[in-house]
């Protein structure tokens, strides 16, 4: 399969400042409200168990365990929403499908505000909400996509890297949005409040972010990129396939050392290291604020020096250092500081990995299949190696009582990945690209 000439009608080279602007806060606010959306799931984890999935006189652990078999349903709903919406979004246009996903995410997220609980409608409830978090990862699923083949497109020549590393802060904006959100709310209210009712506020908050991001797609323009090449010759299924695969593997530890550090982490240091809520919380903002130190300098850094010894540095990190930095998490003689450094350095280290990622994963499709070539390579990635982390996490350390689990976990996918971007195929990224 060919991908984007050096410089052709896929890198155009009049696209207006204000247009690039435009594209990159339009492409990015949608991530954000996914990704804010997905951490503070994570982050109520146990309070969700609690109201949704933990009968009177059921398992704690169990409910958890359910809540994030849920939370694992929603991410295997990507790859459909990817094929779904990208099918679309090479047809009939980028700015059409990143309206309609903004609009199906933001309707199921703000319904998540306002169901009821096993209390009041019994196993109904349960159904419910793992129906909305289906419609969410469904429009997660042509979120990324679309949002990357925006934020590229229109990226000005060179530049791809710095461009597309938004969509990955913008993710950590998410993140540090809902762990902000949370602790903001452990704070104020008693944890009977937070419990009863206070959990649902992050969700109702929703509704207007998700009004914002529909004005700004609204206003977007149609990629130039897209109008020239969308009657070109579609490369064959098989090539497509392949690069699919390739893209998947070169971003799966991206994908569980992230969803390890950022978003299960709380769960787990609730759970397995017995910290309260607050401290959770707070070793989770840390560890956000590591990942969003990185991106976008990673980004910036891969178009000059290429996307690929970018990735593989961060990768090649989070291998060696996932179990001592979880060994410093579990010593009770370490201090809080050099727990709060450790944590920041892993989000720090992922970032490498996430900010060339976007870019990465453009480069490797042409336009005519890029919305669903990258999204299904994301999707499919962030399904199995996200989506599951926090099920296979828990339910390992339930059955074997191994608090390293984590670690292992993140190491030996980012290992995977350390192999599969050791492939030279696809980095144009110092190709004028």
């Amino acid at each position: 399969m060919t991908a984007a000439p050096e410089h052709g009608p896929d890198q155009q080279t009049a696209t207006r400042p204000a247009q690039s602007r435009r594209a990159l806060f339009a492409g990015s606010v949608g991530n954000f409200i996914e990704w804010y959306e997905f951490g503070v799931y994570g982050y109520f984890a146990t309070i969700i168990a609690a109201r949704f999935f933990t009968p009177e006189g059921g398992s704690e652990i169990e409910g958890l365990v359910k809540t994030y078999a849920s939370f694992a349903l929603a991410f295997f709903f990507r790859p459909v929403g990817a094929a779904l919406f990208g099918r679309l979004g090479d047809r009939i246009g980028r700015r059409p499908v990143l309206i309609l996903a903004v609009l199906l995410m933001t309707g199921a997220t703000t319904l998540i505000g306002v169901l009821p609980t096993y209390a009041t409608v019994g196993a109904l409830a349960p159904w419910l909400l793992t129906l909305l978090r289906v419609l969410q990862g469904l429009s997660a699923g042509g979120e990324f996509g679309g949002a990357v083949s925006v934020m590229t497109e229109f990226a000005p020549p060179g530049k791809r890297g710095l461009y597309g590393s938004w969509q990955s802060f913008t993710v950590a904006l998410g993140l540090l949005g809902g762990a902000g959100a949370a602790a903001l709310l452990a704070t104020l209210l008693t944890t009977e409040e937070l419990g009863s009712w206070g959990w649902r506020l992050p969700f109702l908050l929703t509704l207007p972010l998700g009004l914002g991001a529909l004005w700004l797609r609204l206003r977007l323009d149609e990629t130039p990129a897209f109008r020239e090449e969308r009657s070109a010759e579609r490369p064959p299924a098989r090539e497509v396939a392949r690069a699919i695969a390739l893209g998947a593997g070169r971003i799966m530890g991206w994908a569980a050392a992230g969803y390890t550090f950022l978003v299960v982490l709380p769960s787990y240091l609730q759970s397995s290291l017995n910290a309260t809520f607050q401290q959770a919380l707070v070793a989770t903002v840390l560890a956000n604020l590591g990942f969003a130190v990185t991106i976008v300098p990673a980004g910036w850094l891969s178009d000059r020096v290429g996307r690929r010894p970018v990735m593989l540095t961060g990768a090649l990190m989070v291998t060696v250092l996932a179990l001592p930095l979880l060994d410093l998490l579990q010593d009770t003689g370490t201090s809080t500081t050099v727990k709060g450094v450790a944590v920041f350095v892993a989000g720090a280290v992922v970032g490498l990995m996430a900010g060339p990622g976007p870019a990465m994963l453009s480069e490797l499709f042409p336009t005519n299949v890029r919305y669903t070539g990258l999204g299904l390579a994301y999707a499919l990635s962030n399904a199995v190696f996200s989506g599951c982390a926090g099920l296979v996490i828990t339910e390992t350390i339930e059955r074997t009582g191994n608090a390293d689990i984590p670690g292992y976990y993140a190491a030996v996918t980012c290992a995977v990945s350390a192999l599969a971007l050791l492939t030279p195929r696809g980095d144009r990224s110092r190709q004028g690209s």
